[in-house]
C-alpha cells in the first residue's frame, strides 16, 4: 500500500493507458476507496468488470455514466482521445465535487484548455505516461496546473507510482519529456529489431536471433537497475581494451549516435508542437 491514501477515482475512457493504470491501482491495493471506469461499449467494459473494488460502466447502456463517475470521484482521469476531450470536460464540469483533481492522459491537450473549459476553480494536472505502464514499469511525467498544490501533486504522484516512476516537470517540458520516455520504448524496440537482423545475418535461426537480442536488452536493463551504476561505467566494464566489444563500440560511435538521437528527438518534439497547434 502507498503511504498516501487515495480518494475514490474515476477513469473516463479506460483504453490501453487508462486500463494499465487501473491494473496498477488494483494490484497495489491503492484503490481501496473504489474506482469507477467507463468505456463506450459493453465489450470493453466487461474487460474490467471482475476487478476487485472496480465498477465498470458501459456508456452504451448508461448515457449518464461519465457524469455519475465524475461526480463521485476525488480524482478524475481523462483517458479519451484528444479530440474528444473538450466535449467530455463540458459534460462533467458541472458535476465535479469541490476539490476534485482532474488529470489529463491526453497527449497534446494543454492545461489551459482544461482550465478554460472547467472554469477557474478547476484543479488540473497533466500527465504523460508511457506504454510500460502495462507491466508496472512506466515513466510518467506530471505537470501541475495553476491551482495544483503540493498536496495535489503528492496524491497524483502516488497514483502514478502504482505503475512505475514519476518525474514532475513544468508543462513547457511535457512535450520534450514525451520525446524521451513517451517515444523511448519505440527506440528500444527498433534497436532490438536491428540487433536481431544482425544475428540473422550471422546465420542464426530466427528464434535464436530473437532470443539473443531480446534477452540481451532485458538482461542489460535488469543489470543496470540492480547495480545502480552509471550506464557508461557498465559499458566500460564490458569493453575490454583491444577486445571485440571495443572494436564494435568504435563503429557505433563513428555513426555519431549522439547526433542521431538528438535529431530524432528534435523531430519528435517538432511534431508534438505541430499536433498541439492542430496541424
Amino acid at each position: 500500500m502507498p503511504d498516501t491514501a487515495l480518494p475514490p477515482i474515476a477513469i473516463l475512457g479506460a483504453g490501453s493507458m487508462g486500463g494499465a493504470i487501473l491494473q496498477g491501482l488494483v494490484a497495489s491495493g491503492a484503490a481501496s476507496a473504489g474506482v469507477v471506469v467507463t468505456n463506450r461499449t459493453a465489450a470493453k467494459a466487461d474487460v474490467h468488470a471482475g476487478l476487485e473494488g472496480v465498477t465498470s460502466v458501459a456508456l452504451e447502456a448508461d448515457a449518464e455514466g461519465n457524469r455519475a463517475a465524475a461526480a463521485g470521484a476525488g480524482i478524475v482521469l481523462i483517458g479519451v482521445k484528444p479530440a474528444m476531450v473538450p466535449a467530455l470536460l463540458r459534460e462533467i464540469g458541472p458535476v465535479l465535487r469541490p476539490g476534485a483533481i482532474v488529470v489529463s492522459l491526453a497527449a497534446g491537450v494543454t492545461i489551459a484548455t482544461f482550465e478554460q473549459i472547467l472554469g477557474p476553480q478547476a484543479i488540473v494536472v497533466r500527465s504523460m505516461p508511457n506504454t510500460p505502464a502495462v507491466v508496472g514499469r512506466a515513466v510518467t511525467g506530471l505537470a501541475a496546473g495553476t491551482r495544483a498544490t503540493p498536496e495535489t501533486m503528492a496524491l497524483v504522484r502516488a497514483l502514478f507510482e502504482t505503475v512505475g516512476a514519476v518525474v514532475e516537470v513544468p508543462e513547457s517540458q511535457i512535450d520534450a519529456l514525451s520525446t524521451i520516455s513517451g517515444s523511448g520504448p519505440a527506440y528500444v524496440f527498433l534497436l532490438i529489431e536491428e540487433l536481431t537482423k544482425a544475428a540473422l545475418g550471422k546465420g542464426f535461426e530466427e528464434d535464436e536471433a530473437r532470443l539473443m537480442a531480446e534477452q540481451t536488452f532485458i538482461g542489460a536493463a535488469a543489470l543496470l537497475a540492480a547495480s545502480g551504476e552509471d550506464p557508461a561505467e557498465l559499458r566500460r566494464r564490458v569493453t575490454s581494451p583491444k577486445g571485440t566489444t571495443e572494436r564494435a563500440i568504435a563503429v557505433l560511435q563513428e555513426a555519431h549516435l549522439d547526433d542521431v538521437f538528438a535529431r530524432a528527438t528534435d523531430a519528435a518534439l517538432a511534431r508534438a508542437r505541430e499536433l498541439a497547434a492542430g496541424a
